[in-house]
């Protein structure tokens, strides 16, 4: 499978506030991230359908911005989400 990523995927663990308006808030963890987005582990596919937006907030930083991310993708052990513009 030809590789389609254009930024470098570094593994960094954190702990994030999953929120989507019609599902909840979730505290999930990240697994690893890059300038275009990032992947969290999470068992709750069915919840985030591809192309869905969603938000999120790093909850290890004190006042972290609220960020808009799109569902890019579904793995056994979580999404993959593309930050978009606000």
């Amino acid at each position: 499978m030809r590789e389609r990523r254009q930024h470098i995927r570094t593994a960094f663990r954190a702990h994030v506030k999953l929120m989507h308006p019609g599902v909840g808030e979730f505290d999930v963890e990240m697994r690893d991230m890059s300038d275009g987005g990032l992947f969290l582990l999470t068992t709750r596919h069915d919840d985030f359908p591809i192309g869905e937006l969603v938000r999120i907030q790093a909850l290890d930083i004190e006042d972290a911005p609220v960020l808009t991310a799109r569902v890019m993708r579904h793995e056994a052990t979580g999404i993959g989400l593309m930050f978009t513009e606000d």
